[in-house]
């Protein structure tokens, strides 16, 4: 095979999807389905959640920009990419965070999570939850001050001490606990009429978002259905830790940020398995942990770990559990 012949056989980093669909018309429509968890945060949040929001997404394309710039790359930021991880940080994001905040977190997020290891295709981990953690740690406190839904319409509130469902039931706050008063009911949790991140709260939107990408095609269900199954089993067996107050299994589906990773992060074409068998290991993976860390664990929170964690462990899953050739059934390695 000469060397203009070796060209034409060149792969292109994933996402490798066929029938016509470019990286950017996919990257938009992931866009477009993120929008109604939107309407929601400046719904509950008030304007301050759009402000969040716009402010992390320009600090991803600017960084995105000016990296591809310095490297003496082609600058790809029409392709939506660093837009949506942006986004997406900004979701996991407390509504009375300063605005540096998420422009310091998204910059991190495509920064280190993405341009350092070569760009989109390339990354091994998910860029927003990259710029997630690193707030989270480098800015605890501010990272773990809720506002009530709505307030910030009414007030110019910077901040406020108030549970989320599940911080309430790892702190043992029994008045907070759905189970015990009654505060958060199951109804405003699906609505997304409670404490947390800004992207979160709403279920409701996080579904319609979640269904179109799968009536377009763009996400399978083996990750979501296995993640927030396995969270709901493993909820449901297991004990609460001690001084900790059980919750049941459709609190912890409702009351955090799994519905939220669950469809739209555990399911990035880039950095999770490319195999129906290879999602529902990931999945079950990632509900393992998130499990764990949310019963027994420092922080209420655990999807967001469990997420980078399984990122790690998807390239030995796609070793693993190989690729379908046609006319054989699905092969393991070794066999």
């Amino acid at each position: 095979m000469n060397k203009s012949e070796k060209k034409l056989f060149q792969v292109s980093p994933s996402p490798q999807l066929h029938g016509g669909e470019s990286i950017a018309r996919i990257m938009w429509a992931v866009m477009l389905s993120l929008l109604p968890a939107l309407a929601a945060s400046i719904y509950f949040f008030g304007w301050r959640a759009l402000h969040i929001e716009v402010v992390a997404v320009v600090s991803a394309i600017l960084t995105e920009a000016l990296i591809q710039r310095l490297r003496g790359k082609p600058i790809t930021v029409t392709d939506g990419s660093a837009a949506i991880a942006g986004l997406l940080l900004a979701y996991n994001l407390p509504v009375g965070v300063p605005l540096w905040l998420p422009a310091v977190g998204a910059a991190f997020g495509i920064a280190v999570g993405k341009q350092a290891f070569g760009g989109l295709g390339h990354n091994i981990f998910n860029p927003a939850l990259v710029g997630r953690i690193f707030v989270m740690h480098s800015w605890l406190p501010m990272m773990t001050s809720w506002s009530p839904p709505r307030t910030m319409l009414y007030a110019k509130v910077d901040a406020l001490t108030y549970a989320t469902p599940l911080g309430a039931a790892k702190e043992g706050i029994v008045a907070l606990v759905p189970s015990s008063s009654g505060v958060f009911s199951a109804m405003d949790m699906f609505w997304g009429n409670i404490g947390g991140c800004i992207g979160e709260t709403s279920a409701l939107a996080l579904l319609l978002g979640g269904l179109f990408l799968l009536y377009r095609g763009y996400i399978r269900w083996e990750t979501p259905v296995a993640f927030i199954g396995t969270v709901a089993l493993l909820t449901w067996l297991l004990p609460a830790k001690t001084g900790a107050i059980a919750l049941a299994p459709y609190y912890h589906i409702l009351g955090g940020g799994l519905m939220l990773g669950a469809i739209f992060m555990a399911t990035d074409m880039v950095t999770t398995p490319i195999t129906g068998a290879g999602m529902l290991i990931f999945g079950l993976g990632c509900g393992l942990i998130t499990a764990i860390i949310r019963l027994y664990g420092g922080f209420p929170e655990g999807v967001a770990y469990s997420i980078l964690i399984m990122n790690a462990f998807t390239p030995l899953i796609d070793k693993l559990v190989k690729p379908r050739v046609f006319g054989n059934k699905l092969a393991l390695s070794g066999r």
